[in-house]
Order: structure tokens, then C-alpha cells, then sequence
């Protein structure tokens, strides 16, 4: 990663944003020689809402057994 300081990032945002998101390549910011932020393509994953669900169920039992309703808990 190729460190910038806050003083010239501020002055070339716009030319470092669009680097970063034309090569993907992260930068870190740096205060006083000191690394302090990191800027970096945002990847987002198109995951379906079930597929992220799969596999989070801790329990289940007697998913076919009809429900009374005193077994609902009332908040």
C-alpha cells in the first residue's frame, strides 16, 4: 500500500478516490508520518437472503407439532 499524507489526500481526493477505484489497490492516510486510515474498494457480495441464513438454526424440534397459543410468548 502506497501511504499518503492527510495534507496531500486533501488536496488530490478526488484523483486518489478514482485511482483506488480503478485498481483496486488500498491507500492508508497517514497524520504526522503516523498511518492512521485505510481507503479501499468497497466489495459487496450479491449473497441471496436464504443462502446467508443456511446454517444458522441452533435448534428445531418438532417442527410438524401444532402450536396452542399459550406457547407464543407475549412481549
Amino acid at each position: 500500500m502506497d501511504p499518503i499524507s492527510k495534507s496531500e489526500f486533501k488536496a488530490r481526493a478526488l484523483e486518489v478516490l478514482r485511482a483506488i477505484e480503478r485498481s483496486g489497490k488500498a491507500r492508508v492516510i497517514t497524520d504526522h508520518g503516523r498511518p492512521t486510515l485505510e481507503i479501499r474498494k468497497l466489495r459487496q457480495e450479491e449473497t441471496p437472503p436464504l443462502e446467508m441464513l443456511k446454517g444458522t438454526v441452533l435448534k428445531f424440534e418438532a417442527a410438524t407439532d401444532p402450536v396452542a397459543e399459550d406457547d407464543w410468548e407475549n412481549a
